[in-house]
């Protein structure tokens, strides 16, 4: 299913019920980050994630107080809600939006499908994954009942074929008492400094195309180095790619085919053993 479609679909869906409601190796070497705080190696105590059956045309109840719902928009944007109805959009740009205005929108810089030079001006925060002079961004916002980190991580610049420093960020999302992972579009493998920054976290969105970002393996050893009980797919493209990729997981991790680009995860129970969940779209 294409962007366009699934922004038909996503647009449908909450329309009924949304109211209310190896150069890898060398990329790695980052200058080593500010030291971080101590609540970034504790700060998710191994919380769960799951999502209750869909039920269509049917008008949205109020999330819970642990309760957070994640909307595939397509690529590498997803629209997330939490408790208090703040909304974030990742890797925000001109080719795939939400269909409503978010109060947050985190960008990166790999080329323009995760980034815009012209936000919407009604976004509160607009919160770009890397700065000028190829310095990392150091983003620590909190707005109502959200929280939104970074830690940097270097691409391969689209214009030279070089290394852009910090081109990438990986967004952390601090919402009804869960950690989300956003891996931007992540082209190396992690090191422990940044491990350590990003901390145990719930559920990480992942680009599983395999070659505009990390290879295959590459990903799949960064998944294993977080740990996160729920993976979500994301800059797939085709079925294919999605296809390899799941091929690569099962065994390891269990496979979820949602109907609806839509899901609602919260604390209430830990799988027991890891899950990645796949939201229709590419």
């Amino acid at each position: 299913m294409g962007g366009r479609s699934l922004t038909i679909l996503g647009a449908l869906v909450w329309a009924f019920c949304a109211v209310v409601p190896t150069a890898a190796q060398t990329l790695a070497q980052a200058a080593a980050p500010n030291t971080p705080k101590p609540e970034m190696m504790e700060n998710c105590p191994g919380l769960v994630a799951e999502r209750p059956p869909f039920r269509p045309l049917v008008q949205r109840v109020a999330l819970g107080a642990d309760q957070v719902r994640i909307n595939y928009i397509g690529h590498s944007t997803f629209l997330l809600e939490s408790p208090q109805l703040v909304r974030v959009a990742t890797d925000y740009n001109d080719y795939v939006r939400p269909p409503m205005l978010p109060d947050i929108a985190t960008m990166n810089h790999a080329h323009s499908t995760h980034y815009t030079d012209n936000p919407d001006p009604g976004i509160k925060h607009v919160l770009r994954g890397w700065a000028d002079d190829e310095k990392p961004a150091r983003i620590d916002v909190t707005y109502k009942d959200v929280r939104v980190r970074n830690v940097p991580t270097n691409i391969r610049s689209w214009t030279t074929g070089g290394t852009e420093r910090h081109g990438n960020s990986i967004f952390i999302f601090e919402m009804a008492n869960m950690c989300i992972a956003h891996l931007g579009h992540l082209h190396h493998t992690l090191n422990q400094q940044q491990l350590y920054e990003i901390g145990r976290v719930d559920i990480v969105m992942v680009p599983v195309d395999g070659t505009l970002t990390l290879d295959g393996d590459g990903m799949i050893e960064v998944l294993r180095s977080l740990k996160a009980p729920l993976v979500i797919p994301m800059h797939y493209f085709s079925s294919y790619t999605l296809d390899r990729f799941l091929a690569r997981v099962r065994g390891d991790w269990d496979v979820e085919i949602a109907d609806v680009p839509s899901a609602i995860v919260s604390k209430a129970s830990l799988p027991a053993k890891p899950k990645v969940l796949v939201l229709p779209g590419h």
